[in-house]
């Protein structure tokens, strides 16, 4: 089973908000999902970024893969830098 971190919509039409999943690569976008690890909301200002991240580090060394823009966020969030700091040193 292919695993990735990626965004799922929740919110209004017109004011969306994001959370932040693991859930299998076949699965629907908004569908079916195994674990929620934080949130994303471009709305506010400066936008809210949320992410758990012992969870996220965890599905990443567990091999899941981030979208592009789940990618753009765990950098801004720092978690990258963690994990490819955690894969040097190990």
């Amino acid at each position: 089973m292919a695993v990735r971190i990626r965004l799922k919509r929740m919110g209004a039409k017109k004011r969306p908000f994001y959370r932040l999943v693991v859930a299998d690569s076949r699965a629907a976008r908004d569908g079916a999902f195994i674990e929620s690890i934080g949130y994303y909301n471009p709305i506010a200002d400066p936008a809210e970024i949320q992410i758990d991240e012992e969870k996220a580090l965890d599905w990443l060394s567990k091999g899941a893969r981030p979208s592009d823009t789940a990618k753009s966020l765990l950098k801004r969030a720092g978690v990258l830098d963690k994990f490819a700091a955690a894969r040097k040193e190990g």
